[in-house]
């Protein structure tokens, strides 16, 4: 399970928590715009747009989870189960396997817009990157500064949806959780009096009482119903430090303890790492489970003219200030 977010703060952050029960060696990772594209029925991309985000990198190939590129398009990819569904080869589209998409998008596309007209043409198709890694289910947030909209592979079609709150987590589909959050309009963040009778021996008054009925579990509704709830009501400075940090309390709320949430299979699923993408100036901010000190890779001072991808490793053992 995993959250997603698009919003700006002056400038456009994008990011996620990655809530799995597993890792599997996640990087930050740079791809210049030199480094060679194959796609498994499009053939060869040489030259494309420079793209920063976390992947796992399997025979030298990224395999992004979320990434943006230096024109500020972003994209996240978030579990689907028992939704997603991968087609057949079509002719006349062009089939792209799901663990393309990221580059296929970012590498061409400036805008929200450029990859709505780009995902018209696009057919997702059912061809894993080996037999040892099968396909996840996915369902994609593409944003930029101006828009967002949520992509969606099912069996009746790939469905592309306006995304008015910028927030994505997992099921059901979009429309539904936009549905449900619509149940919660009533929630507000101002201050409400609490009438108090004299002979009471407890006060009832509380700070926080227009949002009583907001969901606080870790189930994916009522994720997206916190996360809407808390991008719509943010206040910071707009500064770079100020917005980070906003960004990160946002996630946190979210975020998954260890021990909280179990797999069908007994395993701990928790937030693995958290991603905070200043788009616009290229910088991937993250923190991991074990590291809660913000980290950050700029992506412009790496060679983006270059062939190799740059490669950093996560941080992930607590890095903790002591004073005296």
């Amino acid at each position: 399970m995993c959250t997603a977010l698009s919003i700006c703060m002056g400038t456009h952050y994008f990011g996620r928590n990655l809530d799995l029960d597993r890792s599997y060696g996640e990087e930050v990772c740079v791809m210049p715009r030199r480094f060679p594209l194959h796609f498994r029925t499009r053939g060869d991309m040489s030259h494309h747009y420079a793209m920063i985000g976390m992947a796992t990198v399997m025979e030298g190939i990224p395999l992004f989870y979320d990434a943006a590129n230096e024109y500020g398009l972003s994209i996240a990819g978030l579990r689907f189960p028992g939704n997603a569904w991968y087609a057949p080869m079509a002719e006349g589209k062009d089939n792209i396997t799901p663990f393309e998409l990221i580059p296929w998008i970012l590498g061409q596309c400036r805008t929200t817009a450029d990859a709505k007209n780009l995902l018209s043409h696009m057919n997702l198709v059912d061809i894993p990157f080996s037999p040892q890694l099968p396909l996840a289910p996915l369902h994609w947030i593409i944003s930029d500064r101006e828009q967002s909209i949520v992509l969606e592979p099912m069996r009746d079609g790939l469905h592309i949806h306006e995304n008015p709150v910028g927030v994505l987590t997992n099921n059901p589909p979009f429309a539904q959780q936009l549905e449900n959050l619509a149940a919660y309009s009533h929630l507000r963040t101002d201050y409400i009096a609490v009438p108090c009778e004299e002979n009471l021996p407890y006060v009832t008054d509380s700070l926080g009482l227009g949002a009583v009925g907001l969901p606080g579990d870790v189930s994916s509704m009522s994720r997206f119903v916190r996360m809407a709830f808390g991008s719509a009501n943010s206040v910071c400075d707009e500064t770079e430090s100020a917005a980070v940090g906003q960004f990160f309390h946002l996630l946190d709320a979210v975020a998954m303890i260890k021990g909280v949430c179990r797999t069908d299979e007994g395993a701990l699923e928790y937030t693995k790492y958290s991603a905070c993408m200043n788009t616009q100036q290229g910088l991937y901010y993250y923190t991991t489970y074990g590291n809660r000190r913000i980290c950050c890779v700029d992506m412009h001072k790496t060679d983006l003219e270059g062939s190799s991808v740059s490669r950093f490793p996560l941080l992930t053992n607590e890095s903790i200030c002591y004073q005296n």
